[in-house]
């Protein structure tokens, strides 16, 4: 990304605000653009993203008729066409749909026989992930029983929004605070569906419900695979999806349900750091390589953990990814590692001090090295 960069400037800007009005005025000879774009333009760009949104939903509220059923058939008609039905995966839509869904939201939560249509082709055309929740929240028994007709909606979106919408913990996303075992009959119609959007969907909400349940993600993948009405190559991929979480924990049932043993027998040795004297300055890469060597064919997933200095004295650690390998019994693997510890990053800070390197293969440590960041 380079420097300068504004998402939320490429995002929500002054050409997409005239874009709404356009849509608008498009089907109301009374809906002042020329106003509506001040107004909104007046604060728009001192706020963030998500805070734009919801400023141009408030806006819309003052702009649109008071009458919420008719200010529903006014967006319907202003709407732009659908995004192309034939596309199969990572056709998000454009943002400036969004202030749509956000008004529904603060409008239409009592009203459903308006809200549900106007969500429902909103959606067909920017996900509205975020504008759903409070409905999912306020009035769960009928959106439990929409979320299984939207299941198996034609539209691809639609269907992805059964499921994305009531993740757990949807990034962004109000949390819903049903029991993670009510979805479960959701994600059982799309698990089979044909669309890798729809499907990663699925397992990124398998991903968040591991977070607090592990044993019914593992018990669900189980029960799809026994029903063999997904694809093996994509119900497999979803599979090692949706159990990343509990892989880097070491799950033993998650790791056997992925083919690899949680009590591989492999050896970590030689684990070796540049610079040799382990102080690694911020901003600069730290090099680490080590052998393994296997005494029985083994599939191993090789991760490295680092403990880092947090705030306050604290501890924390994050895990990633180095490789996944099959080695044979007696055969030892040299791997080399390059890990950049990036200063004044947005979302996560560096602080000085102690820090430790575990490698970790199959959820286990085997061998830790320790290093100062400086």
């Amino acid at each position: 990304m380079s420097e300068g960069f504004s998402l939320k400037d490429q995002l929500i800007h002054a050409g997409k605000i005239e874009l709404l009005a356009s849509w608008l005025s498009g089907v109301s000879p009374e809906f002042d653009g020329a106003a509506f774009q001040s107004q909104i333009m007046a604060r728009l760009p001192d706020l963030e993203l998500k805070a734009r949104i919801l400023w141009i939903a408030e806006v819309l509220e003052e702009h649109l008729p008071r009458d919420f059923p008719a200010a529903a058939k006014m967006i319907h008609k202003a709407l732009p066409a659908e995004l192309d039905p034939a596309n199969t995966d990572d056709d998000f839509g454009d943002f400036i749909i969004d202030p749509f869904g956000q008004y529904v939201a603060r409008n239409g939560l009592e009203d459903l026989e308006t809200s549900l249509p106007l969500l429902h082709a909103l959606t067909r055309r920017f996900s509205m992930e975020f504008a759903i929740r409070p409905f999912l929240i306020h009035q769960k028994a009928r959106m439990q029983e929409v979320l299984l007709l939207w299941a198996g909606d034609e539209n691809y979106h639609v269907r992805r929004l059964a499921s994305e919408g009531c993740r757990p913990n949807l990034p962004w996303g109000e949390r819903i605070r049903w029991d993670v075992a009510d979805t479960i009959p959701v994600l059982d119609l799309l698990h089979t569906d044909p669309t890798r959007y729809v499907t990663r969907s699925v397992a990124n909400h398998l991903n968040d419900i591991a977070k607090s349940d592990p044993g019914l993600v593992v018990t669900t993948l189980s029960r799809w695979r026994d029903m063999g009405r997904q694809n093996p190559k994509e119900l497999d991929w979803m599979t090692r999806h949706a159990c990343r979480t509990l892989v880097k924990q070491g799950n033993p049932a998650a790791l056997e349900l992925l083919g690899y043993r949680p009590d591989a027998q492999v050896t970590a040795s030689n684990i070796t750091l540049t610079p040799a004297n382990g102080h690694v300055a911020i901003d600069s890469a730290l090099e680490f390589s080590f052998d393994l060597t296997a005494k029985r064919d083994e599939l191993l997933i090789v991760d490295y953990v680092i403990r880092f200095q947090r705030a306050g004295g604290k501890i924390g650690e994050k895990v990633f990814k180095l490789k996944n390998v099959t080695l044979k019994a007696g055969r030892t693997m040299h791997l080399t590692k390059s890990h950049r510890f990036k200063g004044n990053a947005t979302t996560f800070r560096l602080y000085p001090g102690a820090h430790h390197l575990t490698v970790q293969v199959n959820g286990r440590p085997l061998a830790e090295v320790a290093f100062s960041l400086v």
